[in-house]
């Protein structure tokens, strides 16, 4: 009887388990990466900028930092929306990129195209 229980909570759990909606379901692709030295009054910004297709719509993203960026390869990558509406014209979009080992950044929508 305890093996039952068991095998009935493994099967359980598996099934909880695929059913769980995938946060990171956009897929990004990179057509061109670079990093940009951006100075300011107080420090200087690390920039890494990214020109991507979503869902066949061209978007230029950006990500900020105060340490080393390195450069993103070109390529698909993992991304879940984060968006806000002021108002109905303007829009605040962030997408979150997961990467292959887990790890994620926030890049943040600072152009786009129809």
């Amino acid at each position: 009887m305890k093996k039952f229980a068991f095998l009935l909570f493994l099967f359980c759990a598996g099934v909880f388990a695929q059913s769980k909606p995938d946060d990171y379901s956009i897929t990004v692709h990179v057509t061109a990466s670079r990093t940009v030295v951006e100075p300011s009054i107080n420090h200087v910004w690390l920039a890494q900028k990214l020109n991507a297709t979503i869902d066949g719509k061209k978007y230029e993203l950006e990500y900020k930092s105060m340490a080393g960026v390195s450069l993103l390869r070109v390529g698909d990558y993992r991304a879940k929306l984060e968006e806000s509406h002021k108002n109905s014209y303007e829009i605040k979009q962030v997408y979150e990129f997961q990467f292959p080992d887990g790890k994620t950044r926030r890049f943040d929508v600072v152009g786009m195209e129809e």
